[in-house]
């Protein structure tokens, strides 16, 4: 079954003290996908020929040119660039003879094909695809292990919670893959787990904040130091 294969990086992700293990999850992919499209991958032609179709996001476009392969990044860009002219060359020629409209679409009506184009062309990426595609696995995963490894469930007790993103994602999908009475169990974990290490961050920013005060110049910084880089993890799974 694909959650056995997937069981090793899912455990891996609560071994170590985080905001987020999900998060952890997902910026392990990131990291591993980026490996792998810079590490000849790009040279294969059906990397390639989805790499082409695809393109990237801002964020992995600036996260490959921050990467140690710039003639890697330039081949896939010149073929993706080719293709993206021919399809908006194309998308051109087929708005003929009523380019004065149809191209700029009418006050109040849809978007016109070319801004459709563009915005399909911005959210499109190989890496966020990959990565989404294999997280859905890691999440199944997650089900599977609650339901079939007693272990499994105290390392998620033992966890830090989840940041709101993963949090939602896993309030959602949970009814979908637990029984009634395994949704009851695990909502009374899931539920007290992410009330109490919210409250935890929200502390230790508080007095992060309070340690500013001149009366309290002099007291122990506590938990609070790196308390406004673990508040933006919780609150927004930004990787920082």
């Amino acid at each position: 079954m694909n959650e056995k294969i997937y069981t090793i990086p899912v455990n891996d992700a609560f071994l170590e003290p985080c905001e987020c293990p999900l998060c952890a999850m997902y910026e392990k992919l990131e990291q591993d996908m980026l490996y792998f499209i810079l590490e000849n991958s790009y040279m294969e032609d059906d990397i390639r020929k989805e790499t082409n179709e695809a393109g990237f996001c801002q964020k992995h476009y600036n996260d490959l040119m921050h990467a140690d392969n710039r003639l890697g990044v330039a081949l896939m860009l010149h073929t993706h660039m080719q293709k993206v002219q021919k399809d908006l060359q194309k998308l051109l020629k087929s708005q003929a003879p009523g380019v004065k409209k149809s191209l700029f679409g009418k006050q109040g009506q849809a978007e016109s094909p070319i801004t459709i184009f563009a915005k399909n062309h911005d959210t499109s990426c190989y890496i966020c695809n990959r990565i989404e595609s294999t997280f859905k696995i890691y999440l199944d995963t997650f089900f599977y292990l609650w339901k079939k490894d007693e272990s499994f469930i105290i390392k998620v007790k033992n966890s830090q919670g989840f940041c709101i993103q993963h949090f939602a994602q896993l309030y959602t999908f949970a009814p979908q893959k637990l029984s009634t009475s395994e949704l009851s169990d695990f909502f009374k974990i899931l539920l007290p787990l992410q009330e109490e290490n919210f409250q935890r961050v929200v502390d230790d920013l508080g007095w992060y904040i309070t340690k500013f005060d001149y009366r309290y110049k002099d007291e122990p910084w506590k938990n609070s130091k790196d308390a406004v880089i673990r508040s933006i993890k919780k609150i927004s799974s930004l990787k920082l």
